[in-house]
């Protein structure tokens, strides 16, 4: 567990580009473990070149990106499909004013991405309107050219809705996907990362809340090669809330990483994040950050995130680090929690002393510590489709 403490920070703009300086004398331009103090711009010439000691990609392995980083992304994106007449969808050019007002690109694979896309897909939910079915919008990558896409959903003020992301087939990607959550809305957001073994995607999720919104944000990997996944969450304006779940079942050679951030900003609002993982085989590799920032404007803020994380037998590696920074000491509450480890032997004895063997008995372990984010969901089918695929993974190692 790592705590970096607190912090004081001031902020400057130079052009499109946020540049933020801590106090203690660091910059945007040199190393900085706080989210205070990290460069964030549309034009990738202005992220240095990665080499895999930078803060953000310190568990990444680079060489495993396949060109997002560095390359420029000429290739097919992955079809974009969305099965609701209740919401409007367009394809829009980069020149329209919603793309890019819920975010700005925070690191060079995300700016490479923003760099190399011509348009994007929009998707509006109508103000007031509560869309009771789930709109499902999916994605599926047939080529393995890197590849740049570029989403928006747009919940305007007063609606509710639950919007699916479905990431299969196979693909190269750097994503860009921005939540705008108008006033007093409802927007749940579940992004489903079922890739073919080959793929690889790394996509930053970025939404911002308007007052009185709430926004809950339920992310799943299985699948894939590598599958970086970077959520942040950003208030416009006070009584907000934001809920993040995250789920990964980290298979024998995959990296799956998630990367969070929640930048309490404005007064009265709250956050919960909630995150489990599960490893198994040799060189699983799991990566979890959790950044939250409380800063000197945000009075009253209540905040607490959770990471908790299963090692299933020897090879896997899991790398978890919470991180909160606090500019104002008056808030409701904040705090943080990680923990990692292997089966409790208790439970095991419990369930093997009632007659259940000890393959069946650790499954059962493993899914009701998994299942408690696919409730989360609140899709019953997509629900049972994945715990069927936990397990089934399960099964596959003997577990």
């Amino acid at each position: 567990m790592d705590q970096e403490g607190e912090r004081l920070a001031r902020d400057k703009v130079e052009n499109d580009t946020l540049v933020r300086e801590s106090a203690r004398g660091g910059s945007a331009e040199g190393p900085d473990s706080s989210r205070a103090g990290r460069r964030t711009s549309y034009d990738v010439a202005d992220f240095p070149a990665i080499t895999g000691k930078e803060e953000d990609f310190r568990f990444t392995p680079v060489k495993r990106l396949k060109g997002l980083h560095a390359d420029a992304l000429t290739g097919p994106a992955p079809a974009v499909t969305v099965d609701s007449d209740a919401v409007r969808v367009e394809t829009v050019g980069r020149d329209d004013a919603r793309i890019g007002s819920a975010g700005i690109p925070e690191d060079r694979v995300s700016a490479n991405a923003w760099c190399s896309v011509t348009g994007a897909t929009v998707l509006t939910v109508p103000q007031e309107a509560e869309i009771a079915a789930p709109v499902v919008v999916d994605i599926h990558g047939t080529d393995a050219t890197p590849a740049a896409q570029h989403l928006v959903i747009d919940a305007q003020p007063f609606s509710k809705a639950l919007v699916v992301l479905r990431h299969h087939g196979s693909a190269v990607l750097s994503q860009n996907v921005e939540f705008r959550v108008g006033d007093s809305a409802s927007l749940t957001v579940v992004t489903l990362q079922e890739w073919d073994d080959d793929a690889v995607h790394a996509s930053s999720q970025q939404a911002r809340l308007g007052r009185s919104a709430s926004f809950k944000h339920v992310l799943v990997s299985l699948g894939g090669d590598l599958v970086r996944v970077t959520p942040s969450t950003r208030f416009d304006a006070p009584g907000g809330s934001v809920e993040m779940y995250g789920l990964t079942f980290v298979d024998a050679g995959q990296h799956l990483e998630s990367r969070l951030f929640v930048d309490h900003s404005q007064p009265h609002c709250t956050s919960r994040v909630t995150y489990k993982s599960a490893l198994q085989g040799e060189n699983a590799h799991g990566v979890w950050v959790g950044d939250v920032l409380i800063r000197a404007t945000a009075e009253g803020t209540d905040t607490y995130e959770l990471n908790r994380n299963l090692i299933l037998g020897d090879g896997p590696r899991m790398d978890s680090v919470p991180n909160l920074e606090i500019e104002t000491g008056l808030i409701a509450g904040a705090g943080h929690a990680s923990t990692t480890g292997q089966l409790d032997d208790e439970h095991l004895y419990y369930l093997m002393s009632r007659g259940i063997p000890e393959d069946e008995a650790r499954r059962l372990v493993v899914r009701g510590f998994l299942f408690e984010i696919l409730q989360q969901i609140g899709v019953p089918d997509i629900e049972e489709r994945l715990r069927g695929a936990v397990q089934d993974e399960l099964a596959s190692a003997n577990h």
